[in-house]
């Protein structure tokens, strides 16, 4: 019988057909990863422009903040910064953004900086509020396919001339045809009092919970959704936990010990989880699709959006400004996060 004979294969031929093998496995495993849903108030995040159209120019070289090209082009560079941190130098999928003033601040952060090379494209509508700041959303193309987005706006029967900032709302599909519905928010503030202003932050609940309500009613199946904001209340308080809340929507924040760290932002000694993501159960409980990784619920603390907390104790925010002193930080909040897992 003669022996079996074997092919003479060139090493650069091995070579090329390894590095094409091992190509395909990291593409698939890209596709198959984590990809991560992020949010971030960014503290006013405004141009160094006068607008005539808004009697609110506070942040201009002349208003009361002196808000200089230079001191734009610092908050700038810090954001960016800390969003590659945050992103582990990956394009997010997602990352929702409170008070940005305007789609040109939205430019110049994500088109004029490194974030350029993440392809985000930018998701933003003109508001209510009396200041002119907004909230935004910007999403990666190479992971998710925009198919719809509105502004939900905040309104008061009891008072016609209320207005607040929009909740922003997409629809996407992701890359397998997966379909994801996201909201952005940023209550009203409890400027004025808790309880003086704990009516307005009920009012934007019940917005919320009556479009989400009507997503669920309208499908056979209860879609997927996130929702993630500043709410300027806690996972306790009634607006989150009695309103919003109920056997359809999980709060991933309402858990402090589980989210590495004690808050999103400090009053006095205290911490406070005012920046969370709410979710659907069913990217929680499903056996195919978008689905969200077990704890990865987090809110990012690195040590660079800190300083000293010489009044209080411990650290506290690196700050943009306090009142109208200039400190040429970052936030006043941190930013949190969720991961996500293709099954």
């Amino acid at each position: 019988m003669r022996p079996l004979s074997f092919v003479k294969v060139p090493m650069l031929f091995l070579l090329i057909i390894v590095l094409q093998i091992v190509g395909s496995f990291e593409a698939f495993a890209q596709e198959n990863g984590q990809f991560r849903v992020a949010f971030w108030n960014f503290e006013n995040f405004f141009d160094p422009f006068v607008d005539s159209t808004r009697v609110y120019n506070e942040f201009t070289e002349n208003g009361g903040q002196h808000w200089t090209k230079s001191r734009f082009y610092k908050k700038r560079n810090n954001l960016y910064k800390a969003i590659l941190a945050l992103s582990e130098n990956e394009p997010l999928a997602i990352l929702g953004i409170a008070e940005i003033e305007n789609q040109y601040v939205l430019n110049m952060l994500f088109n004029q900086t490194p974030l350029k090379t993440h392809n985000y494209r930018i998701i933003h509508y003109e508001g209510d509020d009396k200041r002119g700041i907004d909230v935004a959303m910007v999403y990666c193309i190479e992971k998710l396919q925009l198919v719809d987005t509105e502004p939900v706006k905040v309104r008061n029967p009891k008072n016609p001339n209320y207005r607040t900032r929009d909740i922003l709302y997409a629809k996407f599909y992701d890359r397998r045809g997966d379909t994801l519905h996201v909201f952005v928010n940023h209550w009203p503030s409890r400027y004025g009092g808790e309880r003086e202003t704990i009516k307005l932050r009920a009012l934007a609940a019940n917005t919320l919970k009556h479009k989400v309500d009507s997503l669920v009613n309208t499908q056979k199946t209860i879609p997927k959704i996130i929702i993630m904001g500043d709410f300027n209340d806690t996972p306790e308080d009634p607006s989150i936990k009695d309103i919003l809340c109920d056997d359809v929507l999980v709060n991933l924040f309402a858990d402090g010990n589980k989210l590495g760290f004690d808050g999103t932002l400090k009053h006095q000694y205290s911490w406070q989880i005012f920046d969370q993501i709410i979710v659907s159960n069913t990217l929680i409980d499903n056996d195919i699709g978008l689905k969200y990784a077990p704890n990865s619920a987090q809110i990012f603390h690195a040590g660079f959006l800190f300083e000293k907390d010489e009044s209080f104790g411990g650290v506290k925010l690196f700050r943009t400004y306090v009142g109208p002193k200039y400190f040429g930080g970052f936030s006043d909040h941190l930013p949190v996060y969720i991961d996500l897992i293709f099954r």
